[in-house]
């Protein structure tokens, strides 16, 4: 286990969890655990023991965003690297070859919301909800509104941002938000059983599926067409494909070559 400012770090069984773990400021996104974070993930993606990543919290928040406190009486330049910095941790999520899960059982505001938005995958309790409530302190919430419409769609993610109303987790799971919503009690066990289902598959074929889904969803149609007959091409190509198709034809398991 590796402690961080404002999270930990541990990587056991092929998962790595990444854990916020600051509830007396409700998991809030200080300058400090932002480059904590951006510097964890970067590591954890090149680590060859870790295939999937799960991001969770301690205490009632999963995060309640960036630390206002932090924030109070600041120049521009600081409130621009701040922002930079905010911005190059949720696109890093989209590089890391892992699938992260954020693991949520309570609420996510602002940039936490925009955290969970930048998850690839999303599991919830039922107590849980998800709000961007920038607008009622006059901070409109503009940098999360990037993964939040990504996720939602237009009309969703406005009501979200114009009203800071927040949105309970059965709402953000029938929106896009969220993939599933389950009892606490049964959080853990839903996590870790999709973590083990991610790890039946090849490492790399997860890796350059991800990687492409993120490069073709802001392509046009035909583009994304170019690129991804492209990627599956090469893919289909490879050793993982042959050793894949092969075990289904032959009606066993597949033992994934390391290498493509």
């Amino acid at each position: 286990m590796n402690e961080h400012d404002g999270f930990k770090v541990d990587v056991e069984d092929g998962i790595a969890e990444v854990v916020l773990d600051d509830p007396r400021s409700r998991n809030s996104l200080s300058l400090a655990t932002i480059d904590g974070l951006i510097a964890a993930f970067e590591a954890l993606g090149r680590r060859t023991d870790a295939d999937v990543i799960v991001l969770g919290h301690e205490g009632p928040a999963f995060s309640a965003g960036h630390d206002l406190r932090e924030m109070s009486d600041r120049d521009l330049p600081f409130y621009q690297e701040l922002f930079d910095r905010c911005s190059v941790l949720m696109q890093s999520l989209h590089y890391l070859p892992q699938p992260v899960i954020a693991r949520v059982d309570g609420v996510a505001t602002a940039a936490g919301c925009q955290l969970v938005a930048s998850c690839d995958l999303v599991v919830a309790t039922d107590r849980s909800s998800f709000a961007t409530p920038g607008v009622r302190i006059g901070l409109f919430c503009s940098t999360p509104m990037v993964a939040l419409s990504r996720s939602v769609g237009r009309k969703r993610a406005l009501q979200m941002l114009l009203t800071g109303e927040p949105v309970s987790a059965v709402t953000a799971a029938d929106w896009g938000l969220v993939n599933s919503v389950v009892a606490p009690d049964a959080l853990i066990q839903t996590v870790a059983d999709l973590a083990g289902q991610l790890r039946r598959f090849s490492p790399h074929t997860i890796s350059l599926g991800k990687r492409a889904f993120y490069e073709q969803i802001e392509m046009a149609e035909s583009t994304a067409y170019d690129h991804t007959r492209q990627v599956m091409s090469a893919n289909a190509a490879d050793q993982i494909a042959a050793e894949g198709i092969s075990a289904f034809l032959e009606k066993r398991e597949p033992d994934w070559p390391t290498q493509p």
